[in-house]
Parts: C-alpha cells; structure tokens; sequence
C-alpha cells in the first residue's frame, strides 16, 4: 500500500498499513520522551517559557521537527495549561487569573507571568514530526505539592484515558470509546468538555475522525484495523464549557474551574491497540 496515500473509509478515515505502525512508533516515543525529561524542570518559580525552551532544544537535538511551531501562526514548540485553562494554553503569555476557590492561595492577587507557583497543575502538550509520521502525546504535571483535589482530577482524567483505550479494538465503535470516557468521569462528579476532540493522525497533523470523549455505546464509525488517532480527555472539576481568550488560542474554564488533560497516539491492531506514546520512564502519571 503506498502509505502516502492509504485507503479511506466511507467516513473518510486514513486505514494505514501495518508497516507505518513502526514509523509512529518511533515519533511517538521521541514525543513521549522529551515529556519524561522535562518533568525534572517542572518546580515552583519555574517559568512556561523555560520550559518550551527546553523542549524546543530538545526535538531539534532529537532531530525531529515541531509539528506546532509555525502551524497557524503558533510559534512555540508545545502547548502549556495551567490550572484553569484546559488546552492550547502560550508558553510565555502569562497564566490568566483565576477565581477558583477549590486552590488554596489567594488567586485573586495572582500574577499574570509565567511563572509556576506551588500547587500548580500543568498539562504540556508536544507533538513532534519524525520521517513524516506524527507523534502526538500530552501529560500532567504538579509544580511544588499536589492538593487532594488535584490529585483526584488527575486521577479520574487519566484513568479515563485509559478506559477509553480499552474500547480500542476492530468492530468497536468511537461511540465506545467516548461513553466510556464520560461513564467514569461523570460518576465522578466531573465533566468531559466538549468544546474540544481527539483527532486522526499519521502523515497528517489533523484528519478525520473528531474522536469525541463523550456519546453513546455502539454509535459512530466503526473501529478498523490501521486506523491511527488520538484520545485525549479534558475533565474539569466543575462545569464542561469553555471559552477562548483574544489571543485565539487559550481556552479556558468559563467556571474558573481546574481542567486536567492526558493524550495517546494509538493505533488500531488486528488484536486490539498500540499505544505509541507510552512513557519509556513510565511516568505518564505524575503522582
């Protein structure tokens, strides 16, 4: 099959042959270990846009290519969401405020720099390019002491993640995959956003499908071998919509809420599902 041109389903979804699995596996891990590295510099008094140094540094020494840098004018090498802002959040911008009460400081004097204050939770999203293959993988991150009810977000969010995973196999539906998702965090007493969805990968950055991360068992297009997308769960601890800030990109909690997120790149397999972005250090889950 030539893989720069796969065949499509009905619904318009790239089915990759089973060669291409190891290019994605190779970008994948490349994304999933600069992750691993930079967790050593998430602390208290750190800044978002050391951080995205880093990580810039990083994929160029890797010798990889920055799948965002560039793309619709975004110019930084990840995606860094602190506390309230649920994705697509500016290294470097500054933090918005925020009046959630569920942290315990002051937020009402909170600074609008970057730096990372103790308690501060931290989603950083990479996507790398390697021979053309995408890899695409985000995770959370705690500057300085978790508080409990951080720790459960993160908990819920990422066990969701993986429960949506597990649906990941031919003959299942997307439907699945987003019932499941949503089942476990709303008996949670969370919610899944909606604003925002996982999507198809491979060659192409975006592709169909939109993977939702809510919906009902049974519904959607059917799950086929060679299939590549992403899940990528955003669970806030309060209500599920959201709003974009003036500077286009930064979507945050219109409740002020703290919002967590974990991603996979994943492959459907004849047997079930690859997951290409595995953390080789095995610390996907901060705590």
């Amino acid at each position: 099959m030539d893989d720069t041109h796969p065949r499509q389903t009905r619904d318009g979804i790239r089915i990759y042959s089973s060669e291409d699995f190891a290019g994605m596996h190779v970008a994948g891990q490349c994304a999933a270990q600069i992750l691993d590295e930079v967790s050593a510099l998430v602390h208290p008094g750190q800044t978002t846009g050391a951080l995205d140094d880093f990580i810039r540094n990083r994929v160029e020494e890797m010798g990889a290519t920055s799948a965002t840098i560039g793309y619709r004018g975004y110019n930084h090498a990840s995606c860094i969401s602190v506390n309230h802002v649920v994705c697509h959040g500016i290294p470097g911008a500054g933090i918005p405020k925020s009046k959630d009460e569920t942290i315990s400081r002051d937020l009402e004097k909170r600074r609008t720099s970057d730096v990372l204050l103790d308690g501060d939770i931290l989603n950083i999203d990479v996507t790398v390019i390697i021979d053309g293959w995408y890899g695409d993988t985000s995770r959370m991150y705690v500057a300085g002491r978790l508080s409990k009810k951080s720790e459960r977000l993160l908990q819920v969010t990422h066990d969701a993640l993986m429960l949506g995973i597990e649906q990941v196999r031919p003959g299942n539906t997307f439907g699945d995959i987003g019932h499941a998702i949503q089942s476990h965090v709303e008996k949670n007493r969370m919610s899944v956003v909606r604003d925002f969805c996982g999507h198809g990968l491979g060659r192409v950055f975006h592709a169909p499908p939109n993977v939702l991360h809510f919906g009902h068992a049974g519904t959607g297009a059917v799950l086929e071998e060679g299939m590549l997308f992403t899940i990528e769960p955003m669970v806030n601890l309060g209500r599920p919509e959201t709003k974009t800030l003036n500077d286009e990109w930064t979507a945050v909690t219109r409740d002020k809420s703290l919002s967590a997120q974990f991603e996979h790149s994943v492959g459907v397999t004849a047997e079930g599902v690859e997951i290409f972005t595995l953390s080789p250090l095995g610390r996907f889950h901060p705590t």
